[in-house]
């Protein structure tokens, strides 16, 4: 209970907060973050690419597109086709990115 008061009263005091934003651990940390947040978006960003990119969503968004008309063997021809399409861009996926991990061991 006092040490949560002491560290409040510290941290609300402008002084100390500067000279510990001037030390060195605590610019690392922030540097350390900084890049971790900054790796995210950008994994975040590539993933979200190649999901706009697959074939899996583009078959998905055209056979919900078209009306069955078929009945129960349509459906599992659209589901069969779904399911082949999803494995493509899983097998892709794998292949990029073991190229990846190869292309980073090379450096």
């Amino acid at each position: 209970m006092v040490l949560r008061y002491l560290v409040s009263v510290l941290l609300n005091k402008t002084q100390v907060v500067e000279k510990l934003s001037e030390s060195l651990p605590v610019r690392s940390a922030a540097r350390l973050t900084a890049q971790a947040v900054l790796r995210a978006q950008q994994a975040g960003r590539d993933a979200t690419g190649r999901a706009l990119r697959s074939r899996t969503l583009r078959q998905i968004r055209q056979e919900a597109a078209e009306a069955p008309s078929g009945g129960v063997g349509e459906l599992s021809g659209k589901a069969r086709r779904i399911r082949d399409s999803l494995l493509e861009d899983v097998r892709e996926g794998v292949q990029d990115a073991s190229r990846q991990i190869k292309h980073r061991k090379k450096k």
